[in-house]
C-alpha cells in the first residue's frame, strides 16, 4: 500500500463538513461521524487499556485484534459498499466471551467501575463503545446499515465487559459491589 496521508490537513473541513470514501460531504455533528468518533475514541481508550495490562499476553492479543475490527467498521462506515465486517466477526467475540465467562463467578449484584488503570479504562472503552452504538442505531433509522455492524459493536460492548471483570480477577483487585443502601460519608468536623 502506498502512501495515503501525504498531506495532514485540508482545510476542506473548515466549513464543520467532512468526506466520505464514497465523495459525499456530510455535516461533522451527524449521527454517522459521531460514530466514527466513538470508534476512535473506543479504539483509543483500548490502547490505554494495552498499556496497563502489558503483563495479560491472552487480553491483549483479543485487545490488539479488536482494534483491527474497529478500523473495519469504521472503513465501512465510511464506504457502505466494502462489506468489512461479517458474522464470523461477532462469532469470534461470543466465542471469547462464552470462554472467559466460564472462570468468572455468576454476578449477583451491579458492579461498580473501578480496580486499577487497566480495569477502569475498560469500563470507559465499554461506556464508549455502548455510544457508539446508539449513533450508529441513530444514523440506521435513516440510512442503510448492515445489521452486521451494530451487532459487532453490540457484542464487543458485552466483551469489555466481560474483559474488565477479567482484568480484574487476573490483577486480583476487588470487584466494587453497588450498595442501595450505602451509608454517605459526613466531613469530619474536628479540626
Amino acid at each position: 500500500m502506498g502512501n495515503r496521508l501525504t498531506k495532514i490537513y485540508t482545510r476542506t473541513g473548515d466549513d464543520g463538513s467532512t468526506g466520505l470514501a464514497t465523495g459525499e460531504r456530510v455535516s461533522k455533528d451527524c449521527s454517522l461521524i459521531k460514530a466514527q468518533g466513538d470508534l476512535d475514541e473506543l479504539n483509543a481508550n483500548l490502547a490505554c487499556v494495552l498499556v496497563h495490562s502489558a503483563e495479560q499476553d491472552e487480553v491483549c492479543s483479543i485487545i490488539r485484534a479488536v482494534q483491527h475490527q474497529l478500523f473495519n467498521v469504521g472503513g465501512e462506515l465510511s464506504a457502505p459498499q466494502c462489506e468489512l465486517t461479517h458474522a464470523d466477526d461477532i462469532f469470534w467475540l461470543e466465542r471469547w466471551i462464552d470462554y472467559f465467562n466460564q472462570g468468572l463467578a455468576p454476578l449477583k449484584d451491579f458492579i461498580l467501575p473501578g480496580g486499577d488503570a487497566a480495569v477502569a479504562h475498560c469500563h470507559v472503552a465499554r461506556t464508549v463503545c455502548r455510544r457508539a452504538e446508539r449513533h450508529l442505531v441513530e444514523w440506521s433509522h435513516e440510512h442503510e446499515v448492515r445489521a452486521e455492524l451494530v451487532q459487532y459493536v453490540n457484542r464487543l460492548s458485552d466483551l469489555l465487559f466481560v474483559l474488565c471483570r477479567v482484568i480484574e480477577q487476573l490483577k486480583q483487585t476487588a470487584l466494587s459491589y453497588w450498595q442501595k443502601d450505602l451509608k454517605l460519608p459526613e466531613p469530619n468536623n474536628d479540626e
